[in-house]
């Protein structure tokens, strides 16, 4: 028997009936709303959606890029190809982005569809077409004229189909069939869930990164796997293809000949390293036949080894280098996942570098392969994560993290950027630990391995959870500490890193992605955050003293409800100026000193955040109120002061003042205001968001958590209560269905729990007749057995 928490109510509705924001068809492009967006959303349309070539480790220079408008549709997931198409969407930003022009959220009882015609590209005898995929989430499935030509599963991953044999003469047609249940399902999916809240956000679902065609010949070159030795002096190159035909390699004004599937070792003399301080790289160009790519190396080592006094410390071509980090997760406001524009994609990186980090975590996400290009050219150590898998491992799970992160270690292999595999994240999907290193470690012995980051986790100096012989066959010890840093375990042969701290919160005003949100570990005024994160990077100094290797700060930018960025979410200000960062950081980052640093930055300029001391803001801001100030965009900015300062009072007087003063027909902004500020069923809002429940699940699901909010949970405080359900009852029927519903849930599980199973049989009869569908087939299972089992006592 299952025993559910009525206290804990609203976390048990299914994931199914969450739902998609409203969005009209239409025939024209157009960014949909969104609270914040950075500068460069501005730049974003049809004509120039992420044009550059997406795989600069293997580039061929005839190509075509297939980034642009598509037919979409979204359908039950076991529904045919749609004959009708609901709009259109901006291929590659994904169906929940603004930048998609779509902004719908796609539910694990659906599949996405995509289509668009090409032309047939001119070929020549043999000529082979490619058609890749950067990455798509979770599952496709790619017809071409009808025919299927392939299918991936795996969000996060490139893939390739050859096309050839499906093409007709003249115009042809692409159709993508996406499912994806985000963190319903059994796949690696990160941070993405349906309900974002905390550290968990916005999910990403469908084509997500480039799509492109390529001609190749029947004999080409399928990839290259490439490897420095800066102690042998060489690099060794594989050249992959379905033949092991010869193949010749120019590298640095040399000419070498060799044949494919063999590893061919070229020889670097006096090699130029590459490292975050001189970020130097090799040209490669590779030919087999008549199939020609131009790639890029650089000469580095990374390693563990002692230093002179017998540390065992991080090595960076052979000498102790310390890894300043910060724990970047890549989520942008208008393109979730995906950047809205490359040069975007390349500013995070040239920022985090002006902040002074030598080192970037990228956290449980594989970024599309121009990210680890501009960190490679612009010099960043990167620690890149394995995308953690479901972490509840349902059947299906383990094979699914596995694949993935084989995928990933041979997707990115090239990259000298790269130093650091982690392989799992506070627990989170983790087994076979010790397997799976050492798995890890001989798959690709050129880098190190971090097998878990956070496996000791302390937050407040509390520790979660303990564990027996932690990090097993690991290349570090890595502790996460929120807020304040601590060092390590020591253990023979292995690093100590202090794999995330920090997560202060600072809240900026105007810059956030939802003004009701306030989340970071610890809340910070803006004044207060320079001397406090001082204060933290002493301490490192100090462990580092005492033998830390590395460290990583969460985080450089807000994530959607979390403010705990030294940038924000928008990229728009910087919560500690740049050459303050860098005066911080130069104690742990000698390269700091070199005139060079900053060559590679380019402009991050940002605007500098206000000082102010919050109180004294507000103060100021009532003032104008109390003058007569009434204009909606100024009584919507005071709602939001007032929530962060904590006059709450102030807050529902001025949102209520804002909320008269807008008509229908609502704006998305308006409506998102309305529903963040509606908490019961008289106010405002709800009537406005039962209207928008009859089309949304995502508007329903609110109305349901109100309804429960402010007229039953109280009626229900305890799990031995017996409350008047007669009377609940009459006092929810003028909110509709999703009242109903909730009263229903409410009533089932409650009665369910104490067996009191003369309420319970009609209660649940009538949740399962009407809302079968958004139950959970345990708990579906479950009522219908006690249904079964009882109803003759009713």
């Amino acid at each position: 028997m299952i025993k559910l928490n009525l206290k804990q109510l609203l976390a048990c509705i299914p994931a199914c009936l969450l739902a998609m924001a409203a969005s009209g068809q239409q025939g024209d492009w157009k960014m949909q709303p969104v609270t914040i967006q950075s500068r460069w959303a501005k730049d974003v349309s049809p004509a120039n959606a992420l044009k550059e070539y997406p795989r600069p480790q293997l580039v061929r220079t005839g190509w075509t890029n297939l980034n642009g408008l598509w037919n979409y549709a979204i359908t039950a997931k076991g529904a045919a190809q749609p004959s009708a198409w609901e709009g259109q969407i901006l291929v590659p930003y994904p169906i929940e982005s603004a930048l998609s022009g779509v902004k719908k959220a796609l539910l694990p009882s659906q599949n996405l569809w995509y289509k668009r015609n090409f032309a047939k590209p001119t070929l020549k005898a043999g000529d082979k077409v490619k058609l890749n995929f950067g990455a798509v989430d979770y599952e496709a499935t790619v017809f071409i004229n009808g025919t299927q030509v392939g299918r991936h599963e795996g969000g996060y991953t490139e893939f390739s189909f050859d096309i050839t044999a499906a093409l007709k003469e003249g115009q042809n047609e692409i159709v993508v069939k996406v499912f994806d249940p985000s963190g319903e399902g059994v796949g690696p999916h990160g941070k993405q869930v349906l309900k974002p809240e905390n550290i968990y956000y916005t999910p990403t679902s469908g084509i997500w990164q480039t799509v492109w065609m390529e001609v190749v010949p029947a004999t080409h070159i399928e990839s290259l796997y490439i490897t420095p030795d800066i102690d042998k002096s060489v690099v060794n190159v594989t050249v992959k293809s379905a033949s092991n035909a010869p193949v010749t390699l120019s590298v640095d004004g040399k000419t070498i000949k060799g044949k494919a599937n063999t590893v061919i070792p070229v020889s670097i003399k006096n090699a130029r390293l590459w490292s975050p301080l001189t970020p130097n790289l090799y040209d490669l160009t590779v030919q087999l036949g008549g199939d020609k790519v131009s790639s890029y190396f650089g000469m580095r080592k990374i390693s563990v080894a002692k230093d002179a006094k017998g540390v065992d410390r991080i090595m960076l071509n052979n000498k102790p280098y310390f890894n300043l980090g910060t724990l970047d997760q890549g989520f942008w406001p208008e393109g979730l996942y995906t950047a809205p524009t490359d040069e975007a994609l390349a500013f995070d990186i040239r920022a985090i570098k002006a902040m002074g980090f030598n080192t970037i975590r990228k956290h449980i996400k594989v970024e599309p392969a121009r990210w680890y290009y501009h960190a490679d050219k612009i010099g960043m150590l990167v620690w890149q994560d394995m995308v953690n898998p479901n972490q509840g491992l349902p059947e299906g799970a383990k094979e699914a993290f596995e694949r993935g992160a084989k995928e990933t270690m041979t997707q990115l292999h090239n990259y000298p950027s790269i130093t650091t595999w982690v392989l799992f994240n506070e627990a989170w999907g983790q087994y076979d630990q010790e397997r799976l290193t050492k798995w890890m470690k001989a798959t690709d012995p050129s880098r190190i391995v971090n097998g878990h980051s956070g496996e000791l986790l302390y937050v407040n100096e509390q520790l979660r959870a303990p564990r027996e012989n932690p990090y097993v066959a690991a290349d570090m010890t890595d502790v996460h500490a929120y807020p304040d840093p601590m060092n390590s375990l020591k253990q023979p042969g292995k690093a100590q890193v202090v794999g995330e701290f920090g997560g202060i919160g600072v809240f900026i005003p105007d810059h956030q992605w939802n003004p009701g949100s306030q989340w970071g570990y610890i809340n910070e005024k803006p004044a207060g955050l320079k001397a406090k994160y001082t204060i933290m990077n002493q301490h490192l100094k100090l462990f580092e003293e005492e033998g830390m290797s590395g460290s990583i700060y969460t985080q450089p930018f807000d994530v959607e409800s979390e403010q705990n960025g030294l940038m924000t979410y928008d990229r728009a200000v910087v919560k500690i100026p740049f050459a303050e960062l860098r005066n911080i950081h130069s104690k742990l980052n000698p390269d700091l000193n070199a005139a060079s640093w900053l060559q590679q930055t380019g402009d991050v300029s940002a605007e500098d955040a206000d000082l102010t001391e919050p109180g004294a803001l507000y103060v100021a801001e009532l003032q104008k109120y109390m003058e007569g100030n009434r204009e909606p965009k100024f009584l919507k900015r005071l709602v939001m002061v007032a929530g962060q300062v904590g006059d709450k009072a102030g807050a529902a007087r001025f949102g209520n003042e804002y909320l008269s003063t807008i008509k229908e027909p609502y704006s998305e902004e308006d409506i998102a205001f309305m529903e963040g500020m509606t908490k019961r069923v008289t106010d405002k809002g709800f009537a406005v968001l039962l209207n928008r429940a009859k089309n949304d699940r995502n508007a329903y699901v609110k109305a349901m958590n109100i309804v429960f909010a402010d007229l039953i949970q109280a009626k229900v405080p305890t799990p031995d209560a017996k409350p008047d359900w007669n009377a609940i009852e009459a006092a929810i029927k003028p909110y509709g269905a999703p009242a109903e519903e909730m009263f229903l849930r409410a009533k089932t599980i409650h009665t369910y729990n104490q067996q009191d199973w003369a309420n319970y049989v009609p209660a649940a009869k009538a949740y399962l007749a009407k809302y079968a569908d958004n139950i959970r087939e345990q708990e579906k299972s479950a009522f219908q057995s006690a249904v079964d089992q009882h109803a003759t006592k009713e």
